[in-house]
């Protein structure tokens, strides 16, 4: 399936019934796709008249209980980091698609642009078929936290074709959501329970704003203790280490078995999970090599959470870059295996 097309199949296997969001590439397939596939299994898909509109939308069906999505690329997600961060203080949960223009939002995925002190878990898969198992385990993780959650995917995973399996996935299960805003006490002058992002109110069963808040950000203390995610290769023995996310990793990982092949003790990492970011499992993979490089299509975002995970005695160095095609929504010429293996060559004999 198109990439596109197998993530719009996914989240309905996962139980999606509300889609919206505002045409804006690579994320317009993503939004065709749920526009055809939604009405087969009685769910609803809205071309919103913007991305803060849909958003909304999406807040308002997964307070009445629905598990619901919305999307854009980075500039769209953007506007809608006001309604992310009230949601997650509200613990209204939904999914968040990023289909990026290339690797230029991770920190706008790692660090949001909302107030209050709360996270995304943000899933960023290397492939396609990675890409539908993140979509129906990110709909599971937003429902047991009751919380936001992204996928970021980009041009890559969107439009490439891969043999996929869009079989609904059981992750074990999820609090009831008994605070969903139902109607059942109208007329009452109870207010249905859960009184969604309304400050002046409170939140939940509390009128106390600031317990709520303490409660929410040790929700998300936990989270960044249990949820990371990780995978490495070649890394046991190896002297120099890589680390990259998303479709970058598929890159890296081709050039590194290269390497190997050569007789050159290399390995790579990748952060599965974004936010939280693997912090023990890379200071683990990274503790006996000589340097450690980062690669990502972008001006080195990620390399302050490598940093912090290894240490400061062990160097870091960026080897990606900006890169695009004339197109600004593909990656660029930097994702080519000589280019790299030139590039991390260099950077192993202290030429960078």
């Amino acid at each position: 399936m198109q990439g596109s097309e197998a993530v719009a199949a996914a989240a309905i296997a996962a139980g999606c019934r509300f889609f919206t969001g505002y045409p804006m590439l690579p994320f317009t397939g993503l939004l065709e796709a749920m526009s055809k596939q939604m009405p087969a299994v009685g769910g609803v898909c809205v071309n919103a008249s913007s991305e803060m509109e849909g958003v909304n939308m999406t807040i308002g069906a997964a307070s009445a209980g629905a598990r619901a999505g919305t999307g854009s690329c980075g500039q769209g997600i953007s506007l809608m980091q006001e309604a992310i961060g009230e949601a997650a203080q509200g613990e209204i949960p939904f999914v968040v698609f990023n289909m990026a223009r290339g690797q230029q939002d991770y920190l706008q995925c790692t660090r949001g642009g909302g107030w209050g002190d709360y996270r995304t878990i943000t899933l960023a898969p290397r492939d396609v078929a990675e890409a539908v198992e993140h979509t129906q385990l990110l709909f599971h993780l937003a429902d047991l936290y009751r919380a936001p959650s992204i996928l970021y995917g980009d041009y890559l995973v969107a439009d490439t074709q891969m043999s996929v399996d869009i079989s609904r996935r059981e992750y074990g299960p999820v609090p009831p959501k008994d605070w969903a805003v139902t109607g059942r006490h109208a007329g009452t002058g109870d207010p249905d329970g859960h009184r969604v992002l309304w400050s002046w109110g409170g939140f939940g069963q509390s009128s106390n704003n600031g317990e709520h808040w303490a409660k929410v950000a040790e929700k998300f203390a936990d989270i960044a203790r249990t949820e990371a995610r990780h995978e490495s290769l070649l890394a046991d023995d190896a002297e120099y280490l890589v680390v990259s996310w998303g479709t970058s990793s598929a890159f890296v990982d081709y050039v590194v078995e290269e390497l190997r092949s050569d007789g050159v003790r290399i390995g790579s990492f990748r952060p599965v999970t974004l936010w939280p970011f693997p912090e023990d499992a890379l200071h683990r993979a990274a503790q006996d090599c000589k340097r450690v490089f980062t690669f990502e299509v972008n001006a080195g975002q990620m390399t302050d959470d490598v940093r912090l995970s290894v240490g400061r005695d062990m160097p870091v160095i960026p080897l990606g870059g900006v890169s695009t095609d004339s197109s600004g929504m593909r990656q660029g010429p930097i994702l080519q295996a000589p280019w790299l293996r030139d590039r991390l060559l260099q950077a192993m004999q202290g030429e960078i």
